[in-house]
Formats: structure tokens, C-alpha cells, sequence
């Protein structure tokens, strides 16, 4: 990542506009969105101020950041602990339950910036040596439930991860194989994310109807799921409505969705896999509803709000985001603006391996092409 897009998002995470920074930095606006942008070289001086402004040490703007496409080669290519454990013929205690769940988090958070063409495979590994775990090691039954919820939440990332590359059967396999571990192991929530993560894929590819069912299905055995899962698998449920062209469920849908939000609290026990959603992840949903819909002009402020907050370095999201914005001003008949959100949506494509980017931006691009 440049100097300029760490300096960005530095900026953004701190929830300020490049107008406030460029007061309190005491630099024009034009030269900080030059520098930003790549357009002008970071100055010492712009970086001290970005550092006092935000309040963090300068070297944490300067220095090389991780990549993420390499930790995902790293650990395709080494050992994982339930291998190393399961070789070693010992009994699998807590301590190694509580290193899975550290790596599928890890491993779900690097899907933020990791395609799943080059994700899919170090998931898929992972879910292979963590079943066989399960298959072959001995346990006791607490610690058995939560490897067999490991199991689950890897099986709803490698199916996530598969769709994104394209490998729809591939993800149906895993999104269904999962469901039987998250059953096994009494987690409700996470067999209904499961069976919703695949709705979301049958919207997408061509089965809405059949999506609906499934998802609405999903919402109903969700026992013991918290105000944020049920937003989020409400939202799947408005999706597929809205790929079925059943509007009225949509709207509805949708604005249970943002009840449902309202009714969190801090002391709800969320499962980290909707660590994700927030207010402009819904605001985001409720666009592409209404762009779905053939109502662009209510969906054209929501992505342009979310989009001026959102993180520089999510390439797949900012892509998939700027070409629903692109599509929104297509179907207003604003072409001019179109093509140039869809320009911005193929900026940020080239820089992740996803094929439903690219898919996106074949759909914008015939909308835009007279």
C-alpha cells in the first residue's frame, strides 16, 4: 500500500472528513487529496501532521505494511497445529480449540483483502486438516463442540471464498457440509448463516425463487440468534426478494432489518463472523435493493455516503460498491457517471483476484454501452 493510501485510511478510521484534516493539519485540501492519491510525494512534514492529527507514532505511516497475498501463501505452504497435533497422536485438549478459533478468524479477516481466486485454496486446506482432526483425534465433548464449530465457520468461509472465485458447485458442497457440523455441535446461528450464506449464492446465480425459500428458511431456524445475526440473515432474506423481483417483501424485509439493528446491545453475544456489519453495510444492502428494484435514485446517496467512509484498502468491497453506484446511474440515465464510477470500480478490481468483481463489471458494462 502507497504512503498516500495508508495516510487516507489513517484518516478515514478516525472518522474525519479531508476538509477537517486539512484544518487541523494546516495543509490545503487540494494538496492533502493530491497527496492521498498518489498524485504528490508524502512531504515529512504532511506526515507529521497526519501522525499528530491522528494521534499515532509517525512510523506507524511508514512502515511497510503486511501483505496479505503473501500471509495467505505462508500458510498454504506450512504445517498447521491440527496436523502437527493430530500426528502426534496425542488427545486434543482446549488449548489447541482455542488456536483454530484464532486462525479462522484470522483467516476470516483476511478475506477483507485476499480474492477468493487466490483465498479459496488456503481455506479449503484449512477445513481439510480441521476435519480430519475431528475424525481422527480423541476429545472431550466440550472440546469437540467447539472443533466442530471451528468446522462450520471454516466451511461457511470456504464456501464464501469459492463463490467469490467463481467455484459455485465447489461452494454449495461446503456451505451444506457445514451445516452438519454446526448441527453436531448445537450452534443454530451458525447452520442458518450457513444455509443463508448459500441463498445469497442461488440470488446470484440465477435462482431467486428457490433463494427466498431457503434464505426465509435460514431466518426461521436461527434459534437463540442475536439482533445483529438476525439483521444480517433479514438481509439475504430482502436480497433474494428483490432478485425475484418481489418488491413489496423486500421493502418490508429491509426495514425490519434496520428494527432488528436497533434492538443490539453491547452485552448481546455475537459470533465474531458478523464482525462486519454495521450501519453502512446496511445502508450498502438497502442500494442494492433499490438499484435491483429500478429505484436508482434512492440507492445513489446511500453508496456515495458509504463509499466517502469506506476503507481504501477493502479493493473487492470499494469494487463491488463503486459498480452498484455505477449501475445506479445507468439506470437514472446519468452515463457520464456512470462510466466514471465504473472506471473507479475497475481501478479497484485489478488489484484483487474475485471473479464476482469481474463478473460485476461485464454486467455494469453492457448497462453503460449504447
Amino acid at each position: 500500500m502507497r504512503i498516500g493510501e495508508v495516510l487516507r485510511a489513517g484518516r478515514v478510521a478516525a472518522g474525519l472528513s479531508l476538509d477537517t484534516m486539512a484544518q487541523r493539519a494546516h495543509f490545503s485540501k487540494p494538496h492533502l487529496s493530491n497527496v492521498e492519491t498518489g498524485k504528490r510525494l508524502a512531504s515529512p512534514e504532511v506526515i507529521a501532521a497526519y501522525a499528530h492529527v491522528l494521534g499515532v507514532p509517525e512510523e506507524s505511516l511508514t512502515r511497510p505494511l503486511p501483505d496479505p497475498l503473501r500471509r495467505a501463501h505462508e500458510w498454504l505452504v506450512s504445517d498447521s497445529p491440527q496436523t502437527i497435533e493430530r500426528l502426534s497422536g496425542r488427545r486434543v485438549g482446549a488449548g489447541l480449540a482455542a488456536d483454530v478459533e484464532t486462525r479462522v478468524i484470522d483467516l476470516r479477516h483476511l478475506d477483507d483483502h485476499v480474492g477468493g481466486e487466490d483465498l479459496a485454496p488456503v481455506v479449503a486446506k484449512e477445513l481439510d486438516d480441521t476435519a480430519q482432526l475431528v475424525r481422527g483425534a480423541s476429545f472431550t465433548d466440550p472440546v469437540g463442540r467447539r472443533l466442530l464449530t471451528s468446522v462450520g465457520e471454516l466451511s461457511q468461509l470456504a464456501g464464501w471464498v469459492a463463490s467469490d472465485a467463481g467455484l459455485y458447485d465447489q461452494a454449495a458442497r461446503h456451505y451444506l457440509s457445514g451445516v452438519s457440523a454446526a448441527n453436531e455441535a448445537g450452534d443454530h446461528p451458525l447452520a442458518a448463516n450457513l444455509f443463508s450464506s448459500l441463498s445469497y449464492q442461488m440470488a446470484n446465480v440465477g435462482r431467486p425463487a428457490d433463494a427466498l425459500l431457503l434464505a426465509r428458511s435460514a431466518m426461521k431456524g436461527a434459534d437463540g440468534a442475536t439482533p445483529t445475526t438476525r439483521a444480517l440473515l433479514l438481509e439475504r432474506v430482502a436480497w433474494s426478494a428483490a432478485k425475484a423481483r418481489d418488491a413489496g417483501t423486500a421493502i418490508r424485509v429491509l426495514d425490519q432489518v434496520d428494527d432488528v439493528y436497533e434492538n443490539r446491545s453491547s452485552g448481546d453475544a455475537d459470533p465474531e463472523w458478523v464482525y462486519w456489519l454495521n450501519r453502512d453495510e446496511i445502508s450498502t444492502m438497502r442500494a442494492r435493493v433499490m438499484v435491483e428494484l429500478g429505484k436508482p435514485s434512492e440507492a445513489e446517496p446511500l453508496l456515495v455516503g458509504v463509499l466517502s467512509r469506506y476503507p481504501a484498502e477493502s479493493y473487492r468491497e470499494q469494487s463491488l460498491y463503486w459498480s452498484w453506484l455505477a449501475e445506479a446511474y445507468a439506470k437514472a440515465g446519468e452515463l457520464d457517471q456512470g462510466r466514471a464510477a465504473l472506471g473507479k470500480a475497475a481501478d479497484y478490481a485489478a488489484r484483487v483476484n474475485s471473479s464476482r468483481t469481474a463478473d460485476r463489471l461485464t454486467v455494469v458494462m453492457g448497462l453503460l454501452t449504447p
